[in-house]
């Protein structure tokens, strides 16, 4: 697995204290992974949320076998960060480890392909992106209008058309990103089972067992100590909401 990230330009900004970046990553070379990864939880608590330090906060806890807190801590690198293959391809090692193997259902080609090119990128590049096609597009259209050339008022018009439709694509996947960060309903399985109910109560009735580490979509959080939850496969029921963290 690829090892943490080195401390770069972003070492003077995660400060606690006397604590560094680069002390967590000193501990995480030095193979002390209990202390690395309490330094970068630190880290996170203080400065608040970076791809980086949950990628790296994921690789203390591989290197601990804590595949749950390892999981979780991937996959919200990868919610703030969803285009870095690292830890994407950290994530699927730490998964095939787990016990349960869900065989996601399939979906329709326009849903996958049109999540496929929203993660292609960070919701940061994304918005660039819409402010550089837009004003690219303003440009372009001021080129169509002003410019008595025919066939540079063609160009300009072929130009503004792609700009736009890329700056629609830009906001579009902006907004789908930063939407999913806010709204967060995915969430990991941190106890070594959970059983699922078929109502939120401990009398209903047993549906399935799943176990740490497994990823699963909350569906309904409206009740204090449960919530209805649904997974790749399609399976819905109910669980203790102890049972699970939110990403």
């Amino acid at each position: 697995m690829p090892a943490a990230a080195t401390a770069t330009d972003t070492a003077a900004t995660f400060t606690v204290g006397v604590l560094t970046k680069e002390a967590a990553d000193s501990a995480y070379a030095a193979e002390d992974y209990a202390r690395a990864a309490s330094l970068y939880a630190a880290l996170i608590a203080a400065n608040g949320e970076s791809p980086e330090i949950y990628f790296n906060l994921g690789n203390a806890y591989y290197r601990q076998d804590s595949l749950a807190r390892a999981i979780l801590y991937y996959e919200r690198s990868l919610l703030l960060n969803p285009a870095d293959a690292d830890t994407r391809f950290n994530l699927e090692l730490a998964r095939a480890k787990t016990v349960d193997k869900v065989v996601p259902q399939t979906e329709f080609f326009f849903v996958s392909a049109f999540m496929n090119v929203v993660h292609a990128f960070s919701p940061r590049t994304w918005t660039l992106a819409g402010w550089i096609t837009f004003a690219l597009m303003l440009i372009l259209a001021a080129v169509y209008l002003f410019v008595p050339r025919i066939g540079l008022q063609k160009a300009a018009f072929a130009g503004a058309i792609v700009a736009l439709i890329v700056c629609i694509i830009s906001n579009v996947a902006a907004f789908t990103q930063r939407s999913q960060m806010i709204n967060r309903t995915g969430a990991v399985i941190m106890t070594p089972s959970a059983v699922v109910k078929s109502t939120p109560s401990q009398g209903g009735t047993d549906l399935f067992i799943l176990h740490e580490g497994t990823h699963v979509e909350i569906t309904d959080a409206t009740m204090r100590q449960w919530v209805e939850i649904r997974m790749a496969d399609g399976k819905t029921g109910w669980m203790e909401r102890s049972s699970i963290e939110v990403i």
